[in-house]
């Protein structure tokens, strides 16, 4: 496990900083964590999970089969 910073989110999703926070508040990407007053981070297993079923559900929506 890992905590990872906004940067390091939006550069695993693709995802600008402002639209995570954004899917965070519609509650479409998991909640961060405080870790002081003015620092938050993501659980790397939590980013990680979000990125594959995104993917998972791509390929459904195209037709693909989920080969897991």
């Amino acid at each position: 496990m890992k905590i990872l910073r906004i940067k390091e989110v939006a550069d695993l999703t693709g995802l600008s900083p402002s639209s995570i926070y954004k899917q965070v508040r519609l509650d479409k990407f998991p909640k961060n964590i405080q870790l002081t007053s003015r620092a938050t981070g993501w659980d790397s297993r939590d980013v990680e999970e979000w990125i594959s079923n995104k993917i998972n559900e791509s390929k459904l929506v195209n037709g693909e089969q989920n080969d897991e």
